[in-house]
């Protein structure tokens, strides 16, 4: 029988990538995104925001529907606003800490009753947690909570046999790296060289693709992979906060 997951955030590269993982592996696949998806690409598309509550509970009511229950939940759903504390809104802020964190506890919690006893969540989180750089106060902040978040809910979900752990990505070849690679202060020429420059930094002498990430996430969601594994951070960031930055 086909084990069923929800993935939020699909319609993004890390997330396109996380269902085709999924799809390729023979899960039955939930596709949950503000943006439009191939319905040839997942077994199921939900349109709506999980940092807003209300929709949060229509989307699970409607996964419940859909599958009855979960195996896994895939928390991928963020943005990335690239401005200085100083330049940046209050808005702005508000709106990266629901996209990032708030949609994290209201997956959760929202889709608690469908995972127990056995069920996986994998958080996307992200290098930024541990290291960061300019601009990106919000995002970091925002996935430090995400790593707090993923430790608390492994020993408040334990019990329930719920296995919660993150994946954190380093430098992905995606539209949100590209973008990011826009700020005025990133050295290089346009975007490819710029990416190229990135990559050649690393410890594996390039960024990743998002494919690898969609794999580190079915290893966590996989309980017959990865069964002992809960609390955990699983960085892929192709060695870069392995490396000194002085060097």
């Amino acid at each position: 029988m086909a084990r069923n997951v929800a993935i939020t955030g699909a319609a993004g590269g890390i997330g396109s990538a996380t269902v085709h993982a999924f799809k390729e592996a023979g899960w039955c696949v939930i596709g949950i995104d503000l943006q439009p998806l191939d319905l040839g690409s997942i077994d199921h598309f939900i349109e709506g925001d999980v940092s807003r509550e209300k929709q949060a509970v229509q989307i699970f009511e409607e996964v419940e529907s859909e599958v009855g229950k979960l195996d896994a939940l895939v928390n991928c759903a963020g943005i990335q606003i690239c401005k200085s504390i100083l330049e940046m809104t209050t808005d702005e802020w508000d709106k990266t800490m629901a996209s990032n964190l708030r949609s994290v506890f209201l997956s959760v919690k929202h889709s608690y009753s469908l995972l127990e006893m056995g069920g996986a969540i994998v958080n996307v989180g992200s290098v930024h947690s541990k290291v960061t750089s300019q601009e990106m106060a919000a995002y970091a902040a925002s996935k430090g909570g995400v790593s707090a978040l993923t430790r608390a809910l492994s020993i408040e979900l334990g019990d329930e046999g719920i296995r919660v752990n993150a994946v954190l990505p380093g430098a992905i070849d995606t539209k949100m790296l590209r973008e990011g690679l826009q700020r005025n202060h990133v050295e290089g020429g346009d975007i490819d060289e710029r990416v190229d420059s990135l990559g050649r930094r690393h410890v594996m002498g390039r960024v990743g693709k998002p494919e690898e990430v969609g794999e580190a996430i079915l290893f966590l969601a996989d309980g017959e992979r990865s069964s002992f594994v809960t609390g955990h951070e699983l960085t892929v960031d192709g060695g870069a906060i392995a490396k000194l930055s002085t060097e």
